[in-house]
């Protein structure tokens, strides 16, 4: 592999490494998979709590005079519902109402927006932002890429607020919320967020300080009966919560209305990238719609397998994969609206030529706990 195509490397590397973590390329980025087993880093999280390093993460800022109200016109969602030291879900769309990124919008004040896309498309999101700027923009607004300024580590589960505790960080906020705070000196962001459906926080300490925090937080997750989890069990955690993965339930191809992503949508805002295509295919309803599928018997399902109801094809699956918590296949689908697939409704999926008996069921698979 020439160093042109070296996947790109976190701060952490050589402590996933001593933890014994096993690797894989993700989004142009060399991440830690698994290290005890992603079964148990998925229960350890669902039963105490998991310690994962997504620092792969994208990182922008837009600062400068009336940063908040550009970054309103641009995204879906409405920055008027939320104020500062809040965080919001948005999308960043093309004007034909695909999906170029979905993201979080860190409401620092009316002239800073931090925003954390997804690692493959930070480069994306930005390039549609500064396309965007106009000779009516307000002098000095900037829109720069800060994807190796910090790192993101996500504590995860119903014992993650003891774990920042014992790092004196705080932890008495509303979901959706942040608090600027440091530990040994070291400034860090913690975020009440995450990706998994349970209470959490997600750290954003500067990259070069990482291992600081990162040490820290090993110690006190253990303490606390947890465990550090990689990239294989934060997609269980986050498939049994119904949670879209860009590339999977999001795309360029799949719009947020399809995804069931509509109540990331500003409707009332006179202004966001893609918005007469939204409200045109909202007036319209969507073609198709994400489903969530129990699989009745044994077996494991995986994207990109046909859904038919009786003989007829009525979707593809998104995302599939065994469910720790439930015991049996998961997966999400986008179904044709127009063939009538109702949640309790049985279908099957075509797994390799076998026909694989699932219920439709409505996201999430199991309980969110994360407020």
């Amino acid at each position: 592999m020439s160093d042109a195509t070296e996947p790109l490397k976190g701060p952490l590397e050589d402590r996933h490494r001593e933890l014994g973590a096993s690797f894989a390329e993700f989004g142009g980025w060399l991440m830690p998979v698994s290290y005890a087993g992603t079964v148990s880093e998925h229960n350890a999280t669902r039963n105490a709590v998991g310690l994962f390093d997504v620092s792969h993460l994208g990182k922008a800022l837009v600062r400068g005079p009336g940063a908040a109200a550009f970054v309103n016109s641009a995204l879906t969602n409405d920055l008027g519902r939320i104020e500062p030291g809040k965080a919001q879900y948005t999308l960043c769309c093309t004007e034909s109402g695909g999906v170029i990124d979905d993201l979080i919008a860190y409401y620092v004040n009316d002239d800073e927006i931090f925003l954390v896309p997804n690692a493959a498309n930070t480069a994306a999101v930005v390039e549609a932002l500064q396309a965007s700027l106009t000779a009516a923009a307000p002098a000095g607004l900037t829109i720069t890429n800060e994807h190796r300024n910090y790192a993101v580590l996500a504590v995860q589960g119903p014992r993650s607020t003891d774990v920042l505790a014992e790092l004196g960080l705080p932890t008495d906020m509303d979901y959706m919320a942040y608090a600027d705070a440091s530990f040994s000196g070291v400034p860090v962001r913690v975020c009440r967020t995450g990706y998994t459906g349970e209470h959490g926080y997600e750290l954003l300490p500067r990259w070069d300080t990482a291992g600081v925090v990162f040490d820290a937080l090993v110690t006190a997750v253990s303490n606390a009966g947890g465990e550090p989890a990689g990239l294989g069990a934060r997609d269980t955690l986050r498939t049994e919560m119904g949670y879209p993965l860009h590339g999977h339930e999001l795309s360029l191809d799949i719009s947020p209305l399809q995804a069931r992503c509509g109540w990331a949508i500003g409707w009332k805002k006179d202004t966001f990238f893609g918005r007469d295509a939204l409200l045109a295919e909202k007036a319209a309803g969507p073609r198709r719609l994400l489903r969530g599928l129990r699989m009745v018997g044994r077996g494991v399902l995986r994207p990109g397998l046909t859904v038919l109801a009786g003989d007829k094809p009525v979707g593809l699956t998104t995302s599939g994969t065994f469910s720790p918590t439930l015991q049996a296949g998961i997966a999400l689908a986008l179904i044709d609206t127009d063939a009538g697939v109702e949640d309790g409704r049985q279908v099957t999926v075509d797994v390799r030529g076998r026909a694989a008996e699932c219920e439709v069921v409505r996201p999430p698979f199991v309980e969110l706990k994360t407020r």
